[in-house]
């Protein structure tokens, strides 16, 4: 099955596309109730052969597209995925279609993902009689931190579970156009930590009466970058970053206790457990040094994504024969955000592949990128998105990972 034609059906839809994508974005939604996002994306592909599944915790929603092309061998299912979510932010791009709501802003491009999603969507089911099988569209809220996929996977919403799943992340600092990716780890799995330092405070002249928790607090800080350094193999990255520290209330006061809040980032599960117990071992063994007391809670939050190998060849082979020549880039290394996408490749073999979405001819690298206020996209860059998500659709139908 052919795909270099996706992206001339792609482009006439880069209208409808576009007005969705603007739309989306004048009127971001936070977390797990996205209902004006879903009734937007619901509204635009209302006249097309799907079949809805919604409900359970999120306002999270699955249409499903059933090829009627006579199979010759054994049905396949595939997933496509587009997040909905924005940031809580405000928003400094001067753009005629910026967020109407104060401090929302989809600075992430969550609302290119939508509407490139809805595109794909409404271009495949011109093709319905071209494959056998069902394609799956999961347009997903709740992907900032409020773990959407694991509430829509848990709510039954993507049952029975595809045979390959796909997605794309677009990069306003990365080449138009371009898309990337990598087997193996593509995204760290991201836990947070809160310590609380418990001492005995007093007054500053006289701190030999105290148990002072600051300068443990500090010490702590210290001792777990080296514990990064010391106690893990640089070539299989760990990140351990404290981005709060607070304590005290006057200038004059040594206070009872100290806190400190951070991320740790990896990219294995035996790294992510190690560094949870490592990261409880020092905290405790620092503080009893000192006669005082801490606590260490951690939060996990997503997953390593894991992109199956033979997923990203697939994407690969897909984007070279959609988009033309030089159009793919190998990710050299992984990225240390994480992704909820996880959630999903924890359960089928799948990959995430990114779109370049500067400005064409611009020095992409000097872009802002994303979670900024100020960050833009070049919309002409999306069609491309569009057709590579319906070109691993079609592909994986028709041959699976051969």
């Amino acid at each position: 099955m052919y795909t270099s034609h996706l992206l001339d059906s792609a482009r006439d839809l880069s209208g409808r596309l576009i007005a969705l994508r603007r739309a989306i974005h004048a009127e971001p939604e936070l977390g797990l109730q996205t209902p004006k996002t879903s009734a937007k994306v619901r509204t635009a592909l209302a006249d097309l052969p799907l079949t809805w599944r919604e409900g359970g915790a999120t306002t999270g929603m699955v249409a499903t597209l059933t090829g009627t092309q006579d199979a010759n061998g054994p049905t396949r299912r595939v997933l496509l995925r587009g997040d909905m979510d924005a940031l809580p932010m405000a928003e400094d791009t001067g753009l005629d279609f910026a967020s109407t709501i104060e401090d929302r802003m989809h600075a992430c491009g969550h609302d290119t993902h939508t509407a490139m999603l809805a595109a794909a969507a409404e271009l495949l089911c011109g093709k319905r009689d071209e494959f056998s099988g069902e394609i799956q569209f999961m347009f997903q809220p709740g992907e900032e931190g409020y773990h959407g996929a694991r509430f829509m996977l848990d709510d039954g919403l993507i049952d029975p579970l595809p045979d390959a799943a796909f997605a794309l992340h677009i990069m306003p600092n990365a080449a138009h156009g371009i898309i990337a990716g990598k087997p193996g780890p593509l995204m760290a799995a991201a836990d947070q930590f809160d310590i609380r330092v418990t001492g005995q405070g007093g007054h500053a002249s006289m701190p030999h009466d105290t148990r002072d928790p600051v300068p443990v607090a500090a010490e702590i800080v210290t001792a777990l970058q080296s514990m990064v350094t010391r106690r893990f193999n640089a070539a299989d990255a760990v990140v351990v970053t404290v981005t709060q520290l607070a304590a005290g209330t006057a200038h004059n006061v040594i206070p009872d206790f100290a806190t400190l809040s951070g991320t740790m980032r990896t990219l294995s599960r035996k790294h992510r457990s190690k560094v949870h117990s490592l990261m409880r071992e020092i905290v405790t063994g620092i503080a009893k040094a000192h006669g005082i007391e801490a606590e260490v809670t951690i939060t996990e939050g997503f997953p390593v994504t894991l992109c199956d190998p033979k997923a990203v060849a697939l994407g690969q082979s897909v984007t070279l024969e959609t988009l033309g020549e030089d159009t793919w880039r190998d990710l050299p290394a992984p990225i240390m955000g994480a992704e909820d996408f996880s959630y999903v490749l924890d359960k089928v073999p799948g990959a995430m592949f990114f779109l370049g979405v500067a400005p064409e001819g611009d020095d992409w690298s000097s872009c802002c990128g994303i979670h900024s206020p100020r960050m833009h996209v070049d919309e002409s860059a999306l069609p491309h998105g569009t057709a590579v998500l319906a070109g691993c659709a079609l592909r994986f139908l028709d041959r699976g990972f051969d």
